[in-house]
């Protein structure tokens, strides 16, 4: 745990010390003027701030992934070999020019994901429930949807949209706090509008806010992603292998569920569910039900 957590501060703080320092450099973090917004320099402060964020986190998304999940990679030459043996496979099928490294972590959870910054320097990670609970066709399905995600670039072009999300998120809430401050402020001259400290709240309210309106159009794209996946997963290892996957996914569900009834929330947000969620619009996997029509359907 204490390794996670400085993980997670030390990738933040190399976050702000990057965009306070492009900011310094070129002269954009004062957007305020004696006549009020520049826009121009709040949008490109807002950008470099969201795309930089975004673009850390890629780069440092395979280091974080083994650090955080305790992911081990496994070698052609060790155990495990027949799992990194599929991967190659799959990835040559891919047209990937180089393997993606291959990892299991320990976990009870039916789960599998791919990270790295590029095609070219990528990760696939299993859980080693997944492999207790699925048979080497299944493995082979969740395998071929993770290389799908790698050949198609997801991760590179999650964390664009993400970063283009955060900038106007952001900029959005700073121009709505300015126009609340001059509203306050009236046609008075003495009156000061909002104390800086109520201005500093109001704008991360409203960050909150619009990030929250945001969210669903991030979540759409990332629903794109996995039926685009599972497209690309059922052309590399068979239509009929990327079905047996989800649908073992989905009759093992119910049974995680009830028996890791403490860790529910996380199934959930793992979105390994064959239910409608009421809250679609947030849902970042598509259900599986609908998954496996829309294989059925190719």
């Amino acid at each position: 745990m204490g390794k996670r957590i400085a993980l997670f501060l030390a990738v933040n703080i190399l976050v702000i010390a990057a965009v306070s320092i492009l900011t310094s450099i070129f002269g954009i973090g004062n957007y305020m003027t004696s006549a009020g917004l520049n826009y121009n320099a709040l949008l490109i402060f807002c950008l470099i701030w969201g795309m930089v964020g975004s673009l850390i986190s890629l780069l440092l998304s395979k280091v974080m992934a083994k650090w955080m999940m305790g992911v081990k990679i496994i070698t052609i030459d060790g155990p495990h070999s027949d799992l990194v043996l599929t991967v190659h496979r799959l990835a040559g099928r891919a047209g990937l020019t180089k393997m993606p490294e291959v990892g299991i972590y320990e976990g009870d959870e039916i789960n599998a994901f791919a990270t790295g910054p590029s095609r070219n320097n990528s990760l696939v990670a299993v859980s080693s429930g997944l492999l207790n609970r699925m048979n080497s066709s299944e493995v082979e399905g969740v395998l071929a949807h993770e290389i799908a995600h790698i050949a198609n670039g997801d991760m590179i072009t999650m964390a664009l949209v993400q970063g283009v999300v955060n900038a106007f998120v952001m900029f959005f809430s700073r121009v709505v706090a300015f126009m609340i401050d001059q509203a306050m402020r009236g046609d008075k001259e003495e009156s000061n509008g909002l104390s800086p400290l109520v201005h500093m709240f109001l704008v991360m309210a409203l960050d909150i806010i619009f990030g929250i309106l945001a969210s669903p159009l991030v979540a759409w794209f990332s629903r794109y992603r996995e039926f685009r996946a599972d497209k690309g997963g059922a052309d590399l290892a068979g239509k009929e292998k990327m079905i047996m996957a989800l649908e073992s996914l989905q009759r093992a569900y119910p049974k995680l569920v009830e028996v890791n009834v403490e860790n529910r929330s996380q199934y959930r947000s793992m979105q390994i569910s064959s239910k409608k969620s009421r809250i679609a619009l947030f849902s970042t996997h598509p259900p599986l039900e609908d998954r496996i029509n829309a294989l059925k359907g190719l």
